[in-house]
This record gives structure tokens, sequence and C-alpha cells, in this order.
């Protein structure tokens, strides 16, 4: 009887303390908050300085009551400084407790060192796996709400890091939908961003990368069931999935997430191309997860120990997919939309731990997005995007397309209106009046193109719809094709008026040929290339309001016609040098001579510098091209319409001539307004008297 009775008692006053131990109620120091009604976490600052003067270098303060762990400072300038915190209020204990605070196990688990009980209970749990494989296999339900009521501090965060590691490693099999979202909902509580500064505060400075890690390997053992779902909808962590295999046409996932200090959402894809999956010999499946502030945390973490300068400027998207896999395509929002910074596609080495820009190539950025080509594999299965100060290239490129563009602009309109003005003078025969119809279309077609242009590139800023910037690259791709297709319309009325001798076509037919070659064909290509490529959204890039590249090399249907046309001038000027050697037949085609000698020298010049422009433009296209090759594109892109005007019409002494007989023309009739005895009429009234 005395054994039983002692025994009861003991049972009672362990009971005693432990409810003492555990209860919800927990006295913080110094300015903590507890959790509100919206269930956010609690974050508290334990204690924010050490008692007394800073005289030594480092000293230690105990953490508040019902906390185990301490609090680290060292002394900066004559002022502590927070640099540690292991405060926990978390253990294997409190995760399994019962609603009435009876906790079903006596000891800390092996795997996660914390203070134990030197008490036995019939039932003895020895770490988390094993509590969870007698609670809550199914769905690990049983440590969200411990873990959720319990405040985010640095020493808590560690503890949960360490549990999802810990689960990750031990319970890796047969994950499901439930246990994924019971396992996100843990990570969730310690991704808020009121969290994110105690991350800095954990002594382990990898405890952020692991936290990644674990995630990351916890999803590669997720198998789904249906073809394509949402698996996890949490604030601060989402993941989606989908079977895969080579027949698979490309495969997506689109996120967009929210943070409580943003008016607007945050967006990512993942897109996994057609030619990567075509690689599967079996069905598979992929996993796609995003972290809207796992960024900042692991910005926090290291800039403490610099080993990151640069901010994360977006999501950070993870990839789960099979081995064989190499290649994928992200588009990442940015959170800074500042015009002042540009962007770094980076992936996460979980080796390494840190962000490694060797393993993604920046295809695209604009105001509102950017667009990268990253390589996975096991120890790289995370990516994001850091913000840095543009650079004097990206700036230097910026100057010479707004300059450029302007002068190109200007030099067409004064092109028109010198065609206009000496229209009359230089239609004096066929050839000429056909040449000078093609210098007016040449013009109007660059100028409406480089309209598009500039109305492409406010689109970009504001972020419309798409069936907009699709509209704005038909129209685009439409006249620049009409640019050079008036090229080669001049070609053939070089060969015409060479070749055709004896015989001439009517003015009207070849009217109408010239607009068949110069719209009709263009305007063929444009809405073949919209139809073929617009129904998988791969007509338009996704960074801009111009031809696709990355995915259905739509782009090849206007550098294909345009570099053809090139070849078909060059040739055509070749043919007029041979046969301007011989002697003419006939004096009356001395002026038609002339004139095709004339329009072939124009030819001459104009095409090799339209085709070395759009050559520079597919150089471009290289990975790892040297900036240099930008800038030379981008000075001949950008003066195009000066160089029509230069060689096309200054240039042409006719043209001068004309302009100079208009020009005394509008002398003489202002001379003789101003004085009207000067007048022809005047004159023959005074031969008259």
């Amino acid at each position: 009887m005395k054994s039983q009775g002692k025994m009861i008692f003991c049972l009672a006053l362990f009971l005693v303390t432990e409810c003492s131990h555990n209860r919800p109620q927990i006295h913080l120091m110094d300015g903590h908050r507890h959790q509100g009604p919206e269930g956010k976490p609690k974050v508290g600052r334990i204690q924010e300085k050490c008692q007394g003067p800073c005289t030594t270098s480092y000293c230690k303060q105990p953490c508040a009551k019902n906390f185990h762990g301490e609090i680290g400072f060292t002394c900066n300038q004559n002022k502590w400084q927070k640099t540690t915190e292991t405060c926990t209020s978390l253990s294997v204990e409190t995760l399994f407790q019962d609603v009435n605070g009876v906790s079903r196990v006596s000891i800390a688990a092996a795997a996660i060192p914390l203070p134990s009980l030197n008490l036995r209970v019939p039932e003895l749990i020895n770490n988390v796996a094993q509590g969870i494989r007698k609670n809550c296999p199914l769905d690990y339900a049983c440590i969200i709400d411990a873990v959720k009521s319990s405040e985010a501090t640095s020493g808590n965060i560690a503890f949960i890091v360490e549990l999802l590691k810990n689960i990750s490693i031990d319970l890796s099999d047969n994950v499901d939908q439930e246990k994924m979202k019971s396992y996100s909902e843990v990570a969730n509580h310690i991704l808020d961003p009121a969290a994110t500064l105690n991350w800095a505060f954990i002594p382990d400075k990898n405890a952020s990368s692991d936290l990644l890690q674990s995630v990351n390997l916890f999803a590669r053992q997720l198998r789904l069931h249906n073809e394509s779902e949402s698996i996890v909808q949490e604030l601060f962590i989402q993941t989606k999935g989908s079977h895969i295999n080579r027949n698979t046409s490309e495969k997506r996932f689109h996120f967009s997430m929210n943070l409580k200090n943003t008016t607007e959402g945050i967006s990512g894809m993942v897109e996994i191309p057609r030619q990567e999956l075509w690689k599967l010999q079996n069905a598979s499946q992929a996993v796609s997860i995003a972290f809207p502030t796992l960024g900042a945390i692991l910005t926090e973490t290291h800039v403490r120990q610099g080993l990151l300068t640069r901010p994360v400027n977006g999501l950070v998207l993870s990839v789960v997919s099979p081995e064989s896999l190499k290649h994928i395509l992200l588009t990442f929002g940015k959170m800074n939309k500042s015009r002042d910074t540009r962007a770094q596609c980076v992936g996460w080495h979980s080796g390494k731990r840190r962000w490694d820009e060797k393993v993604c190539e920046t295809t695209g950025d604009n105001v509102n997005q950017v667009r990268c080509r990253c390589n996975t594999s096991k120890a790289v299965m995370s990516f994001s995007i850091l913000m840095a100060p543009k650079s004097t290239t990206d700036k230097v490129l910026e100057y010479i397309t707004c300059i450029g563009l302007s002068i190109s602009i200007l030099s067409l309109i004064l092109c028109l209106i010198i065609e206009a003005t000496v229209w009359s003078r230089v239609v004096v025969t066929e050839i000429s009046y056909l040449r000078h119809v093609c210098i007016v279309n040449i013009s109007v077609s660059l100028l409406t193109a480089n309209t598009c242009f500039i109305i492409a590139s406010n689109f970009n800023s504001q972020g419309k719809d798409y069936s907009l910037c699709v509209a704005i690259t038909f129209f685009s791709h439409f006249f620049y094709l009409s640019l050079f297709f008036w090229m080669l319309f001049k070609a053939l009325l070089i060969l015409y008026g060479i070749l055709v001798v004896f015989r001439r076509m009517l003015k009207s037919r070849m009217m109408a040929i010239g607009f068949v070659v110069g719209y009709g064909c263009p305007l063929v290509i444009a809405v073949t290339t919209v139809a073929v490529t617009g129904p998988g959204n791969g007509y338009v890039r996704a960074e801009a309001c111009w031809l696709n590249w990355d995915n259905t090399k739509a782009l090849l249907a206007f550098v294909i016609p345009a570099l053809v046309i090139v070849a078909i001038n060059l040739l055509v000027v070749f043919i007029v040098a041979i046969n301007t050697q011989r002697p003419s037949i006939g004096s009356s085609k001395s002026q038609d001579v002339a004139m095709i000698m004339r329009i072939s020298k124009n030819v001459a010049i104009l095409t090799p510098l339209l085709g070395l422009t759009w050559g520079f433009g597919i150089i471009t296209l290289i990975q790892d091209i040297p900036s240099v090759f930008h800038i030379i594109f981008a000075l001949l892109n950008a003066f195009q319409g000066f160089f029509i005007l230069l060689f096309g019409t200054i240039m042409d002494h006719k043209i001068r001539d004309a302009l100079r007989m208009s020009m005394t023309s509008l002398k003489g009739k202002s001379r003789a307004a101003e004085n009207p005895s000067l007048s022809p009429t005047n004159g023959s009234k005074l031969m008259n008297r």
C-alpha cells in the first residue's frame, strides 16, 4: 500500500508540474505579442539588451519564463547588439500533448537536443518520427496545433526546421497530398514575414537552406493521384504537381501569391519545354513549389555573414522533376519594379548553400517580369531572381534605342515630305515612278513598325492583356516584313529594266504586282505565323510584345524571309554590275539605264545595311554573346530610318536637283508676291503700252 501511495503521489505531482509547464498562457517580457484572433504567429523580442554597461565583448541573458535557452549579445560601438537566440518553448513533449495538457511522452527526441525529463511512462516515445507514427501516421496533423500556437522565436524556428528535416528523412515513405498539406502548414508558420528578422539570430546560419532542402526532399517523395492537381495553398507556400510523359506538349505551373505588405500579387511560372519532355522514357511526374517570403529569409540570414549582398526580387520556385529533364524555363514577377534595377536569374546550390549564377541565363527582363532559362540537378532545384543596379551596357542600349528611334522617326517623316515636294519633277518615266513608290512605301512601313515598337514598350510597363500584345506583335511583324518585301520589289524592278528591252508592262499592272509583293506576301506570312503558334500561347514572348523564340521559334518567320531577300538583292546588284558593262542598246534607253544605275546603287547600299542589322539581331540570340554585339545591333536597328533618308533620298542627285528647283520656284513666287511689278502679267502690260 505504501508503494502504491507513493506511486500515486508521484504521478499527481508529475501531472501538476507538466500542466503548469505547458499551459498556453506564456508570460512574455519586453514587448511580446500574443497570438491574435486571426491566428497570426506570435513574435516576441524576449530581451533586447544586456543589463549594465557595454564593457565586455560578449554577454548572455536568460530567456523569458517557460522558454529554454539563452540570448547572446556582442558589444558594438559601446552598445549591446543581439547576435544569437536559442529561446524555445517547443519540445517533443509539447508536440504530442492532448487537449487537456497531459503529455504522452517523457523524453525529448534524440535528434533534437532539448532538456529531457528523468521519468518513465508506460509508452515511451523517443523521437518525433516515433510520435507521429503512433499518433497521426496518416496525415501528421497531430503536431500542427502545437506548432501554430507557438511563438516564432529564433529558437522555435530552429526547432521547427529540425522537425521538418527529420520528417523528410525518417517519414518520407508513402507521401500523399494530406501529408504534404500538414508538412506545408508547419513550414508556413515560420515563413510568415513577421518572423523574418528572427531567422538572423539562429546560431546555425544554414537553417534557411536546410528548410528549403527539406521541403524539396519531401516533395520528391510525393505521389500524385490525379493527372494535375493543386496540392498546397498556404499563404507562404504553394505546391502544384502533374503527371508528365514524352507525349505531353508542354507543362506549365502558374503561381500567384499575395503578401501582407503589398497590394499587388507576386506571380511566377515554371515551364517544362516540349523538347525536354521528349527525353522521358517512362511516365513520371513534376512538382513545383513557390515561396514568396523565403527569398527575404535567405537574404536576411546571409547578409549578416557577408555572403549575399543582392536582395531576392521575386518568388523562390522549386522544381522537382525526373533526372532526365535538365532544362526548364521560368518567369518571375518582380516585387520591386524600379526601372533603375536589373535582374539576375540564379539557382540555389544546396551543396554550396548559396545562389549560383552559372546555372541560369536571363533571356528577358522588363519592368514587370523576368524570363530565365535554367539547368536543374540534384544540387540545384530552386530558382529566383536577384536585384542589382543596371549595368553601364544596359543604360547605353536604352540611350541608343531612345535617341536612335527618335532620329529614325523624324528622318522618315522628312523623307515623306521630300517625296511629296519633288514628286511631279522626278516621276518622268515608268521606272522612276515605281522607284519612288517603293521609297514611299518603305518609309511608311518602317515608320509604322517603329510606332508599334513604341506602343509595345509602353504596353510592357503597363502590363495589359495578352490579346492586345498579340495584336501589337502582329502589326510589328507585318510592317517590318513589308519593309523588306518592298526592297525585294525594287530588286525585281531593276531586273525588269535590264532584262526586258522590247516589251513594257503597263504601269497599273506593275503597281498591282508591287502591292501584292510589298503587302500581300507579308500578310500571308504574318497571318500564318499567328495561326500556327497562337493557340498554344507561343506567338509572343513572356517578357515583351515580340515574336517568341524560346518555345516556338516564331521569330524565324521574320528572320528567314528578311535574310533571303537580302541574299536576292545582293545577287541582283551583282547581275546589274555585269550587265551595265555592255554598251547600251539605243539612245532611247539611256535615261532608263541611268535610272536603273541609281536604283542599283541605292539597293547596293541599303541592302547590306538592313541585312547587317538583322544579321547582328540573330547573333544576339546566341548565349553568352559579348555585349558589343547588342550595342551594334541597337545602333543599326535604331538608325534604319536615317539610313533610308540618307542613302535613298538625299544622296540621289535627281532628288537634290528637283528639291533645289522647287526651293528656287518658291523663292521666285515669294519675290513676285512682294514686288508685283516683277510679275509676268505686269511686264506684258508695260510692253503693250
